[in-house]
């Protein structure tokens, strides 16, 4: 079974390394699928994640469009040529932008007489089409009247399905599959939570809570910052707290952010890391996970990643994130810096609780999301529209 992944970028994205996660699963499982039967197209260009696709000798090709850019006639002739030279039996969108490139290509081969099965992967919930750039929010309106094209539309949320389907997408091809983790990448480690604080200068018994993400008012960076004043201000016990930031953007270049930082008095105790490729280790070193969305998201991925390195999370109510977590974490309203600074001061003053927790939450990635179990069910899912 010949199987193309159409994605709008291969930047560090949830979508991006959730396709990832799938290839190497596949790539690392004995006859299931052979590498010569997977393929890639991105729509932009070469992101972070290309070379580990590439490495695992999985074809990779991309149409190099810029930011913004509308496909024009040479771009989708470029897609076309390199669909019909790979005449796939599956067709596997990606977001917005590559579900409606995935369906020109379906559209093409269907045209040609060649059976292809169509399906689109939808990552993100939809509480407000305004937040949405203008291109993008077209695309899901024009979505919404395409949607009983493919034969499934996966989500990797519940409420993702929910909302698309009440401005009109069909709820006849909704399937949820969440994200899956590898528990051998993401796992506790000891040594990780010594060699980082080493790395960054701090007593081996500092206290880290981190935050991994982009820059982007999605992510909700300011509520984060107020509950880490507050979280300081609260602070009694013996052991001096660090907020470790990692992620794009995440830098002190990035004027909005240092402002905040700024105001709030914040810099002598904040962390700010930028991208980084070492995520498991540093995941691994922290003492409290916080995603502090404000929207958007359908299924965070470093929730599930913290959780699988035995690192207890608090979590907005955004998305899934209350049903992943379970009782293995905190969950709090968007916004909330007072109830998350709450949160986060319980679980650092309670050690013997936040150990508990994170074991726990480990179990549950194990028995629900493990990436072995998710990319089996995307195979199930395509083998049974052949």
């Amino acid at each position: 079974m010949r199987i193309i992944h159409i994605i709008t970028d291969l930047d560090t994205g949830g979508a991006e390394m959730m396709l990832f996660k799938l290839l190497e699963a596949w790539s690392r499982q004995q006859g299931v699928l052979k590498k010569e039967e997977l393929s890639v197209i991105s729509l932009m260009g070469h992101g972070p994640i290309s070379d580990p696709i590439k490495a695992l000798g999985i074809d990779l090709y991309s149409l190099d469009l810029q930011q913004g850019q509308r496909p024009g006639v040479r771009a989708i002739a470029r897609l076309l040529r390199r669909v019909r030279a790979l005449r796939p039996d599956v067709i596997q969108g990606w977001m917005y932008h590559g579900n409606m490139a995935s369906t020109i290509a379906a559209f093409f081969l269907w045209g040609t007489f060649h059976r292809v099965s169509l399906f689109w992967n939808i990552r993100q919930t939809l509480y407000d089409l305004s937040n949405e750039k203008g291109l993008t929010k077209w695309l899901i309106r024009l979505g919404a009247r395409l949607s009983w094209l493919p034969s499934k539309i996966i989500y990797n949320s519940t409420l993702s399905g929910q909302q698309h389907e009440s401005i009109g997408y069909s709820a006849r091809v909704r399937v949820m599959i969440p994200n899956g983790f590898d528990l051998d990448r993401f796992q506790p480690n000891g040594q990780s939570r010594v060699r980082i604080r080493k790395s960054l200068g701090l007593s081996p018994d500092a206290l880290l809570v981190g935050h991994i993400s982009r820059f982007h008012p999605m992510k909700d960076h300011a509520t984060l910052l107020r509950a880490a004043r507050r979280v300081l201000e609260q602070w009694g016990g013996g052991h001096s707290i660090y907020f470790l930031l990692v992620g794009r953007g995440v830098t002190r270049d990035q004027t909005e952010l240092m402002k905040q930082v700024d105001q709030l008095g914040l810099d002598d105790s904040l962390l700010l890391m930028g991208e980084r490729s070492d995520i498991p280790e540093l995941m691994a070193s922290l003492d409290v996970t916080v995603s502090p969305s404000a929207w958007g998201e359908g299924f965070p991925n470093v929730v599930g990643e913290a959780m699988a390195s035995a690192i207890p999370c608090v979590v907005t109510d955004v998305g899934d994130s209350a049903e992943i977590v379970g009782d293995t974490g905190v969950v709090v309203t968007v916004g909330d810096d007072s109830a998350m600074a709450d949160a986060i001061v319980a679980l650092l003053k309670e050690q013997k609780r936040r150990v508990l927790l994170g074991q726990r939450a480990r179990e549950r990635v194990l028995t629900y999301y493990s990436i072995d179990t998710i990319s089996e069910k995307y195979l199930n899912l395509y083998q049974r529209q052949e």
